[in-house]
């Protein structure tokens, strides 16, 4: 699963370790934290079959073009450059999983998925797990959130190797409200697993998934997708759940016809790129400054004059 990483890819390797005292004890629900979008696709397996989510028309297009549909669509999948351990390295501590069987495959593996397949599942959870391993005050939000060509022995079987590399790392689905890093800490957690799928209830250390809601704004527009989430963000924080303000561009069919050959990178992050904003965690009043803004004495700057403040780089990261 190799990738492209910078060289400061352990600046906040740490950071949860290094907050305030005064944040401790408070609520992980009402904290500001980073995550990433489809978090496995870094890795993007060219030589696959197209993903068993994908319509006629996209199975179409790769049995007339092979190799060359491929090779465009891998442009457009891959939100990340950087693997599960680099973005942990860089401050990431939610992850995007989605799960899919692979057709045809007599090992019966679970991959991550979306569109093309990526790594095994189990080698991504478990570079997760060296990391947590290394550093025991740092906290993960695993949500699996799609599951594709899975029946109820491939469910059974992820859970299992949930068990099996986490062990006793991962918190039990309580009130969120009682979830912060004293709480955590404590107790050895540091893992919580959301799971959009039934069988969260019937197992202990599962959060249902509507447990972390993310609302989808599905545009192309930066100030649309400003507008839907300061007009989403009050209302989820009344409902005691985490949540996910994804703060994402999303190419429509259009747009990818236009763009076929320069890949999202090109058409969607450089043509409108969101490093015109500041961060978009610390500018809604009454919030829990994010852990750059605290670390970097910004959060004093942003309450006086938010639409003067000095950009948050973590939050002008892709994906």
């Amino acid at each position: 699963m190799a990738s492209s990483q910078g060289k400061s890819e352990l600046k906040f390797a740490d950071w949860m370790a290094t907050l305030p005292d005064s944040i401790h004890s408070i609520p992980l629900t009402n904290l500001a934290i980073p995550g990433s979008h489809d978090s496995f696709s870094f890795y993007i397996d060219e030589a696959s079959p197209v993903g068993p989510e994908q319509p006629e028309t996209v199975q179409n297009f790769v049995s007339v073009f092979g190799t060359v549909a491929k090779k465009l669509m891998r442009k457009w999948l891959a939100t990340q450059t950087m693997n599960f351990t680099g973005q942990l390295g860089a401050g990431i501590r939610y992850f995007d999983l989605r799960i899919s069987t692979k057709p045809r495959d007599p090992d019966n593996e679970l991959y991550f998925a979306h569109g093309l397949f990526s790594a095994k599942v189990n080698e991504g959870l478990e570079e997760i797990n060296a990391f947590l391993t290394d550093h025991h005050k740092e906290v993960v939000f695993l949500d699996f959130n799609h599951f594709y060509g899975m029946q109820k022995y491939h469910h059974e079987k992820l859970v299992q190797m949930l068990k099996d590399i986490y062990g006793n790392k991962m918190c039990p689905a309580i009130f969120a409200q009682e979830v912060s890093l004293k709480y955590l800490w404590e107790k050895d957690y540091q893992v919580l697993v959301f799971y959009h799928s039934p069988v969260a209830l019937e197992v202990p250390f599962l959060w249902p998934g509507q447990m972390m809601p993310a609302p989808w704004a599905n545009t192309t527009d930066p100030e649309k997708l400003i507008q839907f989430l300061q007009a989403s963000i009050t209302e989820r924080r009344k409902k005691g759940s985490f949540f996910i303000s994804q703060v994402v561009l999303t190419p429509k069919a259009s747009t990818v016809v236009k763009g076929v050959a320069s890949g999202l990178r090109e058409t969607i992050t450089e043509r409108k790129r969101l490093s015109h904003l500041i961060c978009l965690v610390c500018i809604w009043p009454r919030t829990i400054p994010c852990f750059y803004c605290v670390r970097n004495s910004l959060w004093e700057v942003k309450k006086k004059n938010p639409l003067k403040a000095e950009f948050c780089p973590l939050h002008l990261r892709e994906g």
